[in-house]
C-alpha cells in the first residue's frame, strides 16, 4: 500500500469513499509479494497493482462490490500452473487477495494508518481476514508508541485477543516485517488458522531502506541511480569536496563530504538490517577504518570495489586491524556478480544483482539451469542446479 499511499491520501482527504485489495498470501509463481495493493475509488479510478496484470480485471470488480456493499471479502486466484489460464493468473502459483472498503471517518484504525503511511510515519497496519462473523475487516494501527483503532465492536472479541495483536504487530514493526498473524480469541499465538482463531494480515510500513554508497567515482553515480530505481534511500559519501557534489550525483538522495568512516559513525542509528553498503573507494586509506566498523554492524549487506590484488591486501589488513575470519566473511568483494561488466552500467547492474540475490536468497544461477519455483526468499532457497549444470559452473 505504500507505494499508492499519497493517492489514498487524496482520495481519504477529499471524503471519496474506495475500495484497496492487498495481496495476503502467494505460493508458487506468483507475481507480487504480500502487501501490494490495487485501489478504486468511488467514481471508478484505479491505482497500483496485485499481479502485474493478471488478475487486475477480476480485483477491479471485486472493489467495486466491495464499495457498493461496504463488506471485505478474502479471495483466491489461481489453482495450479495447468489451469492458470481459466482462472486468471497466467503465471500459476496462488494468489490471495483481501478486499476492504474505506469510508473516511468510518474506521479510526484505518482513517490513522492512511495518514501515517503518506506521511513516512512507521505503522503496522493490522487487519482481520479471517475469523468470526463481525470480525472480518476490523483494523488497528499500531506505531512505537501508540495505537489506533479496535477490535472491541465484535461479540467475540476479548481484551487479551486486541493486545496480543497490537504487541504482536508492533514487534513485526521493529523488524520491518509484512504477513500473516494467526491468533486465538484468547490472544495466544496459534501454528495454523482453523475454529476458534483469528488470522491478521500485518503490514509493516517503515521508511526506505538505506544504501550508503562510499566513493564519488562515475560507478558510484550509475549504483546510486539503480538503488534509487531498486526503492533504497541512497547517500553518496566521499572526503573529497571536488567529487562529492550534488551536480553529480543528482538522483541521490543525500551527498555527504566526510571521512568514510567518520560519517558511518554518526549513523549507528539509523542503519538497520535492511541497510546496503557499497564501498567503492578501492583505496586502504577509506577502505580500511570505513570496513572496520562496518563488518561489525548488523547491516544487509557489505560490498567493496576493488581486484582480487586488492581484495586479498584488504583482508589482510582487516586481520591486522583485529577483525575475526567470521566479520570478514561478511565482506562481498570483489563486489557484485560476475556478469562480464564493463562500463559503469553494467557494474551497477552486477552489483545490485548480488544484493537482491542476498536479499532474496538467490543461487545467482541462470533459471534456465535449475528447477523448482522461480521466486523464492530465505525460507524457501533456491533449489540446487540440475548436475550438468553444477558441472559446468
Amino acid at each position: 500500500m505504500q507505494d499508492i499511499a499519497e493517492q489514498l491520501l487524496a482520495w481519504h482527504s477529499s471524503g471519496r469513499a474506495f475500495a484497496v485489495a492487498t495481496v495476503v498470501g502467494v505460493s508458487g509463481s506468483a507475481p507480487r509479494d504480500p502487501g501490494a495493493a490495487l485501489a478504486v475509488d468511488a467514481s471508478g479510478e484505479a491505482i497500483g497493482s496485485v499481479s502485474g496484470g493478471c488478475v487486475e480485471g477480476a480485483v477491479y470488480a471485486l472493489c467495486e462490490e466491495a464499495i457498493a456493499s461496504g463488506c471485505p471479502t478474502l479471495e483466491r486466484f489461481g489453482y495450479s500452473d495447468e489451469d492458470a489460464f481459466a482462472v486468471g493468473l497466467t503465471c500459476g502459483g496462488l494468489l490471495d487477495v483481501f478486499v476492504h472498503p474505506v469510508v473516511p471517518g468510518a474506521d479510526p484504525g484505518l482513517d490513522a494508518a492512511v495518514t501515517y503511511i503518506a506521511s513516512g510515519t512507521p505503522v503496522a497496519l493490522a487487519r482481520v481476514i479471517e475469523g468470526p462473523a463481525g470480525l472480518l475487516g476490523a483494523t488497528v494501527a499500531v506505531t512505537a508508541d501508540t495505537h489506533h483503532g479496535s477490535l472491541s465492536p465484535a461479540p467475540c472479541t476479548t481484551a487479551a485477543l486486541e493486545r496480543a495483536a497490537v504487541t504482536e504487530a508492533r514487534a513485526m514493526l521493529d523488524a520491518g516485517r509484512t504477513g500473516r498473524l494467526v491468533l486465538g480469541l484468547d490472544g495466544r499465538p496459534c501454528d495454523d488458522a482453523g475454529q476458534g482463531t483469528v488470522t491478521f494480515f500485518v503490514e509493516s510500513h517503515v521508511p526506505a531502506p538505506r544504501m550508503l554508497v562510499f566513493g564519488a567515482i562515475d560507478f558510484a553515480a550509475a549504483v546510486v541511480r539503480i538503488g534509487k530505481f531498486l526503492g533504497y534511500h541512497v547517500t553518496v559519501c566521499d572526503a573529497r569536496p571536488v567529487f562529492a557534489t550534488e551536480r553529480r550525483f543528482p538522483e541521490a538522495d543525500e551527498v555527504v563530504v566526510d571521512w568514510p568512516h567518520r560519517y558511518l559513525d554518526t549513523q549507528l542509528d539509523r542503519v538497520d538490517g535492511r541497510t546496503v553498503l557499497c564501498v567503492l573507494t578501492h583505496d586502504a586509506k577509506f577502505d580500511i577504518p570505513l570496513l572496520e566498523r562496518a563488518l561489525r554492524l548488523p547491516v544487509a549487506y557489505i560490498g567493496a570495489m576493488g581486484s582480487r590484488r586488492t581484495h586479498q591486501d584488504r583482508n589482510t589488513r582487516l586481520r591486522e586491524v583485529g577483525l575475526t575470519e567470521a566479520e570478514i566473511s561478511r565482506l562481498r568483494s570483489p563486489i557484485g556478480l560476475d556478469l562480464g561488466a564493463r562500463t559503469p552500467e553494467e557494474t551497477a547492474v552486477s552489483v545490485a544483482a548480488e544484493i537482491i540475490a542476498h536479499r532474496r536468497g538467490g543461487s545467482c544461477l541462470p533459471l534456465s539451469t535449475a528447477t523448482g519455483p522461480i521466486h523464492h526468499d530465505r525460507d524457501h532457497p533456491a533449489p540446487p542446479p540440475p548436475t550438468e549444470a553444477r558441472h559446468a559452473a
